[in-house]
């Protein structure tokens, strides 16, 4: 019996393991059975007849194990022996299904015309049927029910329509959820005329609108090829769902990244290609046409802007394209024109990007002398736009018709060319109403120089430009060095012609980076040609150097941006040879390494000498900023380093002694810095000599450098011992400790006065600065406090010029600021050393010396105390204060020191002239509050409560002093309040932070709200004329103190929400009784009003002040001239604006 008998009588219900074997033998790929063969090689009355027991076999199976039972199981018992015969059946059955639609999928390829395949058609929608029912486990068997429904739609057979649905919203599901791959997406493709096949509005068509617009929603259908095509498919189903489609994508536009933007743009210009009569319509007017409406009026901070534009701008580079032109004109029509007119200066510089984008937006269709016509008018609108009086326009306006002459320039009149080159060049460039116009010049003129055709017209026009280079806006000289630099990559003209190299190295010298390192970028080749033997470098350096050397400075500062570090070497060495060289010339050296002629031969010889001061000293600087901008590239290559630093170490002596001015040595010793210290011994006393020989009063430069490069050789100790004894020699010294101090000193060989100020100058730098105050805290504690002894012992010099003024001036600030540094080394020093509280007592300490003995100094000159005196007591406070402000700021220290600085501010506050450290009292609480929130713990709970009291306690007292101080002397108040204003803010929004979660911090807004309606209350009863009562328009127009308090709550929102609750607070509280109060309240209402903000907050106030003050309203029975009636009715008129605005 033959194969092809054998497996037609296998297709029986009977005999259901012959048929599951041949299937079994056609999956295997080692047997050479082929179904798809041997189904191909029947006759037709066979395949009908294979297709008819197909059918029955399927519906036996269905029968005998219907869908119903493959999820709930057989009704009755479950127990063991029935499950295990219940899965063997359903395993059975799942096979045979598989077999029927395996031999249904090959056989739809073999149907021939005039086959019968009915019985097929039946199996096929008997599977279709159950694919739904199919078991989870069985996706195998649901995937290959669905790929015969694809194949059975690819055919076009009888009963395509119900199958190819099944394979079509499988797949678009597929697409839509899983992560799809290019192959699924090309099937998705090959089935989207089944979309063809339902109608929009029925109960099919609106279960796929979402998935499909979902669709729109996906970058792999977006960005892909195939999803491309389908998606711009989906415009062709139904003119209604091309508006869903729109408004989907405009959803989310401002979520594409720019390269999805323009993929969204390529899908809206192939679904409108394809497109016609009402689609096209429809994709026309609802989608190209609704994004040219948005482009024209949307913002441009909107996210939406940029992507539309970018839609938009796809079109407009499709003008190539036939029927663009038309369609651009006929949409733009209605809209463009209105826009360029429109009041709003947005709109119309929209329009104009928009326009010259465009350009020229016409009709090829219209005659050519139409078509001229029109592209006059639009010229015309253009030089209109570039005299437009908003800035944001003309700048528009310049951008356009720049990319209008680089796109058209062998298009457009020679005479129009020249026209707006002229208008933009001539007078935008320089248009002194707006730097962004004239930014914007220069930045478009570099799209004009892509097109080669202008070089010509514009190397004759740009040399005009020259004097923007010194333009006062930064932006406007960084554009036009960019501009410089796009000239010299296009070669459109030479850029020293343009700008003179005398201007570009001026501003090379002056300007801020960002505009130096372009200019250094722009001469880079000019001073540094990498292509040109090194000998020609340094005669560029040279060169620059003798034209300017300020910018000789900056520009080798930028150089190493440009080039690599291994030419930044090269460049070095060859000016340690040109130097050499010079040093040679005078024949008055016996170093060997100098007088070697095979390496110091130089170009230079016969130009140079050691007696051009100017030029080696600016050579030696050079030297020194070339190695710091590769002095990191250096020490991760340690054989150059070694190579670098033997070479100049060998003649650095030399160096120092040839070279002897001042303006050489400070570069020398910045380059011995760079040096170790064992290259270079006798340097080392040198540097500390001249450290020594300096005068007191000396510029920071000239022991900035010393100071440098002693601390990079690690002797900064004797820096410090230099200090202290200049330190000690100065200020009075028990015996014992002076010995011991003298002991322990280094000794010089040229000993001299004692320069304290100096001393304290070189601490100061060294504290200063980060890398040196590093060197100087890595030194030993006995070390470090010996100086901090030196510098406590100046306050009693500081006492004596207080309480004596027998001291000279220069003799006072000497004290105050070894006052002042003995506090910080305190502070630096206790960060160093942790563990212990030593010179957090030291710190302490001082508080208490201020409080006993300069405290008495704070107050009112007279007889016992001088002008001198205060201004001196003044100045020791507020030193003493800042740091311990400062201290608190770092959190160094705990809340037993804060608690001490507390005390302090509280006794400074309570003396006579105490209120002139208002401010900074104010900054102190500001960083108590702070440190004491952060530190908050359940541990620390009560101590935090104890700390708050006393912090809002003193602010209490601190509205006190301000508020007596202006009923004092009202000028002096005023400039209290002003000078406390930002303190007082920063003081605030602290407290607020905490607000609701400490009920002693909300006694801080409880006194500013008294503080306001008391002072205010005070001013209206003192009006004596009813012309004097008005309602405050800002803040100014309250008093001196409320205004202070009301302008500093203003800057804060949550500051403002705090001090309105605490003021409702207090209304309903009825604690405010007067007329007065409550028209106090109403200006304070009338002000916050003018915000336009905090209307909830206000209206809740008012009501309760409304109440109150109508229990007044008797007062009305009065003379209308009456003072108090006039300031009733005023508050009454207020409470009604803020209710019924």
């Amino acid at each position: 019996m033959s194969k092809r008998k054998e497996f037609l009588d296998s297709v029986h219900p009977d005999k259901v393991q012959d048929f599951l074997n041949f299937i079994k033998l056609h999956k295997d790929g080692s047997e050479p059975l082929d179904l798809a063969e041997l189904v191909q090689e029947l006759q037709s009355n066979q395949r009908v007849e294979l297709w008819g027991k197909l059918s029955t076999l399927l519906q036996h199976t269905l029968q005998a194990y219907p869908p119903e039972r493959w999820i709930t199981g057989l009704d009755g018992d479950s127990g063991d022996e029935m499950e295990v015969e219940v899965s063997a059946e359903l395993k059975l059955t799942m096979a045979v299904l598989d077999g029927v639609t395996v031999v249904c999928t090959v056989s739809v390829d073999v149907i021939q015309d005039g086959d019968v395949y009915s019985a097929l058609l039946d199996c096929a929608h008997m599977l279709n049927d159950i694919e739904s029912s199919l078991p989870v486990s069985e996706l195998p068997l649901q995937q290959a029910v669905h790929w015969l429904c694809e194949c059975w739609w690819r055919r076009g057979l009888q009963g395509k329509e119900e199958l190819g649905w099944t394979a079509f919203v499988v797949c678009l599901e597929n697409t839509v959820t899983l992560k799809t791959s290019v192959r699924e997406l090309n099937r998705l493709y090959s089935l989207k005329e089944v979309l063809l096949t339902v109608d929009f509005d029925s109960e099919r068509g609106q279960y796929v609108t979402s998935p499909l617009l979902q669709c729109f929603l996906s970058t792999n259908h977006i960005k892909r090829e195939e999803g491309k095509r389908f998606l711009a498919f989906l415009f062709g189903w139904d003119v209604n769902f091309i508006t869903m489609i729109h408004e989907t994508i405009k959803n989310q536009l401002q979520f594409f990244p720019k390269a999805v933007a323009t993929d969204v743009a390529e899908i809206y210009f192939r679904a409108w290609k394809k497109a016609s009569g009402l689609f096209l319509e429809e994709i026309e007017s609802s989608c190209i046409q609704d994004f040219m409406q948005h482009a024209l009026l949307l913002h441009r901070t909107s996210p939406v802007h940029p992507k539309v534009r970018q839609i938009l701008t796809y079109f407009h580079k499709q003008k190539f394209r036939q029927g663009i032109d038309e369609m651009l004109h006929r949409l733009y029509k209605p809209i463009l024109w209105k826009a360029l007119k429109a009041a709003n200066a947005d709109v119309r510089a929209n329009a104009t990007l928009l326009f010259t984008e465009a350009f020229p937006v016409h009709d090829p269709g219209l005659s050519s002398e139409k078509v001229d016509e029109l592209v006059q008018k639009q010229l015309d609108a253009l030089f209109a736009l570039l005299d437009d009086p908003r800035p944001l326009v003309r700048s528009s306006a310049v951008l356009g018709a720049c990319s209008i002459l680089a796109r058209c320039w062998e298009l457009l009149p020679s005479t129009v060319i020249t026209d707006l080159l002229k208008k933009i060049l001539l007078q935008l460039a320089t248009d002194t109403s707006s730097p962004d116009v004239r930014c914007a010049v220069f930045i478009c003129i570099s799209v004009i120089l892509d097109n080669s055709m202008s070089h010509p017209l514009m190397e004759k026009l740009l040399p005009a430009l020259k004097t923007s280079l010194h333009d006062t806006s930064e932006k406007v000289r960084v554009a036009f060095v960019d501009l410089l630099l796009k000239i010299k990559a296009v070669r459109a003209a030479k850029f020293w012609k343009v700008c003179s190299m005398e201007h570009l190295l001026a501003r090379l010298e002056l300007d801020s980076p960002s505009v130096s390192k372009r200019i250094v970028n722009l001469l880079f080749n000019s001073f540094l040609p990498i292509s040109q033997p090194e000998e020609i470098w340094c005669e560029r350096c040279v060169t620059i150097i003798q034209m300017n050397p300020g910018a000789a400075r900056k520009f080798y500062r930028y150089a190493y941006m440009y080039t690599a570090p291994t030419n930044i070497v090269k460049l070095m060495l060859m000016i340690r040879k040109c130097l050499n060289a010079c040093i040679q010339k005078t024949g008055d050296t016996a170093d060997e390494s100098i007088t070697s002629n095979k390496e110091n031969t130089s170009v230079l010889e016969d130009v140079l000498s050691v007696k051009d001061t100017a030029v080696m000293a600016s050579l030696l600087e050079i030297v020194v900023i070339l190695w710091g901008s590769v002095q990191k590239s250096l020490e991760h290559n340690q054989e150059a380093l070694q190579y670098t630093t033997a070479k100049f170490a060998s003649v650095l002596p030399e160096y120092l002694r040839v070279f002897q001015e001042e303006r050489c040595t400070a570069p020398l010793i910045r380059l011995a810095a760079l040096l170790p210290a064992a290259s270079v011994p006798a340097l080392r006393s040198k540097v500390m000599a001249q450290l020594r020989r300096l005068s007191a009063g000396s510029a920071v430069t000239l022991y900035s450098q010393p100071i440098e490069c002693v601390c990079s050789w690690g002797q900064v100790s004797h820096v410090l011992e230099l200090m202290v004894e200049w330190l000690t020699e100065a200020a009075p010294l028990n015996p014992g400790e002076q010995s011991e101090s003298v002991s322990r000193r280094v000794q010089f060989e040229d000993p001299s006065e004692a320069k304290p100020d100096l001393a304290l100058n070189y601490l100061e730098y060294l504290l200063t600065r980060p890398r040196t105050r590093d060197c100087l805290l890595g030194l030993s504690l006995d070390q470090l406090t010996s100086l901090h002894s030196a510098l406590g012992a100046w306050k009693a010099v500081l006492y004596s010029s207080l309480s004596e003024c027998a001291a000279s001036a220069a003799v006072t600030e000497t004290a105050l600021r070894a006052f002042s540094l003995h506090a910080r080394l305190s502070i630096h020093l206790q960060h160093r050393y942790p563990d212990g509280r030593d010179f957090l007592g030291s710190l302490a300490h001082c508080m208490d010396w201020v409080e006993k003995r300069v405290l008495p100094f704070l107050a009112a000159p007279g007889d016992d105390v001088s002008e001198q005196q205060l201004t001196l007591g003044k100045q020791t406070v507020e030193s003493c204060l800042t740091l311990c402000r400062d201290a608190v700021r770092v959190a160094l220290g705990d809340a037993d020191f804060n608690d001490h600085v507390l005390q302090l501010s509280s006794c400074v506050l309570l003396s006579e002239k105490g209120y002139t450290c208002v401010p900074l009292l104010l900054s102190v609480l500001s960083e108590v509050a702070q440190d004491s929130f952060s530190r908050n713990t359940e541990a620390q709970e009560e101590q935090l409560c104890v700390t708050l009291r006393i912090v809002t306690n003193i602010f209490q007292k601190v509205l006190e002093v301000m508020a007596h101080r202006l009923r004092k002397d009202k000028e002096e108040g005023q400039e209290l309040c002003c000078s406390s204003e930002d303190a007082l803010h920063d003081f605030l929004l602290v407290t607020q932070l905490a607000s609701e979660s400490s009920e002693v911090v909300s006694g801080v807004f409880s006194s500013l709200c008294a503080a306001v309606i008391i002072d205010t209350s005070r001013t209206l009863q003192k009006l004596s004329h009813p012309e004097e009562v008005m309602t405050p328009e800002t803040a100014r127009d309250l008093p001196p103190l409320s205004s202070t308090i009301i302008t500093t709550i203003l800057k804060s929102p949550a500051v403002t929400r705090c001090f309105l609750s605490e003021t409702g607070s207090s209304v309903d509280s009825e604690a405010i009784d007067s007329i007065a109060g409550l028209a106090a309240v109403t200006h304070v209402l009338a002000v916050v009003r003018k915000t336009d903000k905090f209307k909830q907050d206000l209206k809740s106030i008012a009501v309760s002040v409304h109440k109150q003050i109508l229990q007044h309203c008797s007062i009305t029975a009065q003379d209308p001239a009456h003072t108090q009636r006039v300031i009733y009715e005023n508050a009454v008129r207020t409470l009604n604006e803020v209710l019924m605005p």
